[in-house]
């Protein structure tokens, strides 16, 4: 039996996908225990989790809900979404990333009195900065990378962030220039620290290394790049990683379409949105509607004959969803094409605007100008999706193949030979 340790972002996507493959490796008899931020105390332990608590900023003045700080930060940023992507650079990913260096500065002596302690055998990390506490610590660790694929760099792939076409260069050039100039300073002072506290470099301008060990990625093969190198290091493609719900989910009655609509516990709290798309829904009484509603539900005026909650037990619901209208966050991307499902795309931030330029250029779904569609234009999308039985069918396909061979499995399998020293790890990651 080996002891492994996980240590996602205090995010729902990360910490859900991280405890998918956890549950398989806690069936196979292996101690699995969650290093998580305190506002997330108690939400693994109840999925039958050990628990260790850290602190990635000082304490809140109060209580926080399970990653409430990204929250609100979401909420105050809201008007960044609304410019170009180039813009966002500066306006909203590179304040996240320090926000993030700033966490992973803050938590890393606390890292490494919990790694002492546990004397784990893996370490599987799911962050988009490196926090230097692991990459020292001698033990053998694996890097998940949840977001869409761009997040590794390549010639041929489009800029990380920017949502822009893949068949179409023209911006490119631009934005890696500001990507650099932006993001380039945050890199290198990153590096610096991670130095100095043993841990392998960064490449300039990245915010994380690659482990030498073992790398995951989840995307699926028909969605992914192609690329002019190979990904650099060791990398698993998990096609999907599909976690199983302990919640039980019964449908709304009636036989209409049933159409999920989720922006992720982080998208939801932009309300204006959430608001304006539920206005919009509201006339086509021809469709079922369930709504995650997220943390700010209760300034939500909801039509009576929808269905929703604050928080849904979203793999559940999309077993039995026709069309998710999604912020094309990675893991609601992943979770719709398991199970079939095809989507309207309305990206908010970060990798969401690639997920949704790859959806709509691959014929997955329709990808819409979030704040700036027309009703009209939400309610034809929803129903080309609806008709469209060319794509029905060859996601069924797409859905039969993931579902026969499950992501958190094969995760599990291959975090079983790093932890069981088989794995023989790489001179130098770059």
């Amino acid at each position: 039996m080996a002891t492994i340790a996980f240590f996602p972002e205090g995010a729902y996507g990360p910490t859900n996908n991280c405890a998918g493959i956890g549950a398989v490796l806690q069936a196979r008899g292996h101690r699995v225990i969650f290093i998580v931020e305190e506002s997330f105390a108690g939400t693994l332990q109840a999925r039958g989790f050990e628990e260790r608590l850290v602190q990635l900023g000082p304490p809140p003045a109060e209580e926080q809900a399970p990653g409430q700080f990204w929250k609100d930060f979401v909420r105050d940023t809201a008007p960044v979404f609304r410019l170009p992507t180039a813009e966002q650079l500066e306006q909203f990913i590179a304040p996240t990333f320090k926000a993030l260096a700033d966490g992973a500065r803050y938590v890393d002596d606390q890292l490494r009195d919990i790694l002492s302690e546990l004397h784990a055998d893996a370490v599987v990390e799911d962050n988009v900065v490196a926090f230097p506490a692991l990459g020292s610590s001698g033990i053998p660790w694996v890097r998940i990378a949840s977001c869409n694929p761009a997040e590794v760099k390549d010639e041929l792939v489009p800029p990380a962030f920017s949502g822009y076409p893949t068949e179409d260069r023209a911006g490119w050039g631009d934005y890696w220039e500001e990507y650099r100039r932006v993001i380039g300073p945050l890199s290198r002072e990153h590096d610096e620290f991670c130095r100095a506290r043993g841990a392998q470099p960064l490449p300039d301008p990245e915010m994380i290394a690659v482990s030498p060990w073992l790398n995951i990625y989840v995307y699926p093969r028909e969605l992914d790049y192609a690329r002019a190198a190979p990904m650099p290091g060791s990398w698993l493609r998990l096609e999907s990683c599909v976690r199983d719900e302990q919640e039980e989910w019964t449908p709304p009655p009636g036989d209409g379409p049933l159409v999920y609509l989720s922006l992720g516990s982080l998208g939801s709290a932009d309300v204006e949105l959430m608001q304006r798309l539920l206005d919009s829904l509201q006339p086509l009484r021809e469709l079922r509607v369930v709504v995650s509603l997220g943390p700010q539900h209760e300034l939500l005026r909801v039509p009576d004959h929808f269905s929703g909650a604050e928080y849904l037990p979203q793999t559940a619901v999309l077993r039995h969803a026709d069309v998710v209208i999604t912020h094309a966050g990675n893991n609601t991307v992943t979770e719709s094409v398991h199970f079939g499902c095809p989507m309207v795309a309305l990206p908010i931030f970060w990798d969401q605007h690639d997920n949704a330029q790859r959806l709509d250029e691959c014929n997955f779904g329709i990808r819409l100008d979030t704040y700036g569609h027309e009703p009209d234009e939400l309610a034809a999308a929803l129903r080309r999706l609806l008709e469209g039985r060319e794509l029905r069918g060859r996601l069924a396909a797409i859905s039969g193949r993931l579902q026969e061979s499950p992501g958190t499995v094969r995760a599990a399998e291959a975090i079983e030979r790093v932890a069981a020293g088989a794995v023989t790890p790489a001179a130098s990651a770059p």
